[in-house]
């Protein structure tokens, strides 16, 4: 498979903005005779040639993976976007930040869309990652709202 080099170093480079060096190395670190073709293509292709669209801006790119991650059942996808969105600075558009609010809003349109499971396990993932990452999930009154 011929990718043109240009094309796999910008898609590298958006990986890493929405995604972080973190875990762009340990990805690419990885690579071997098998998975190495497969990587350049996913970075051209999705990183690149999807990614560097001008038609969607990159924080709903972020939330469309969410949808459709969700949707699949492809629950390390999904929480790979949560975490590094929720990691991103606010202050960074291409970095695709995200916030609880807009997690919450997103997993109740999954629960309508793709189904009470699916918003249920995301909520649960949602959860343990912003738990991880140190945010504050403040009680509320479930009779009150």
């Amino acid at each position: 498979m011929t990718l043109s080099d240009d094309s796999v170093k910008r898609g590298l480079a958006n990986r890493r903005q929405v995604l972080g060096d973190a875990w762009v190395d340990r990805s690419v670190s990885s690579a071997n005779t098998l998975n190495v073709d497969f990587q350049r293509m996913i970075t051209s292709y999705a990183w690149d040639h999807i990614w560097s669209r001008p038609g969607l801006d990159r924080r709903t790119r972020r939330v469309m993976v969410l949808a459709i991650t969700a949707s699949m059942g492809r629950w390390e996808e999904f929480e790979l976007h949560v975490r590094t969105g929720l990691s991103a600075p606010p202050d960074q558009p291409e970095s695709a930040p995200l916030d609880l609010d807009t997690l919450k809003e997103v997993l109740l349109q999954i629960a309508v869309y793709a189904g009470v499971p699916a918003g249920n396990t995301g909520m649960a993932v949602v959860i343990k990652v912003a738990k991880e990452l140190g945010l504050e999930l403040a009680p509320a009154d479930f009779h009150h709202p």
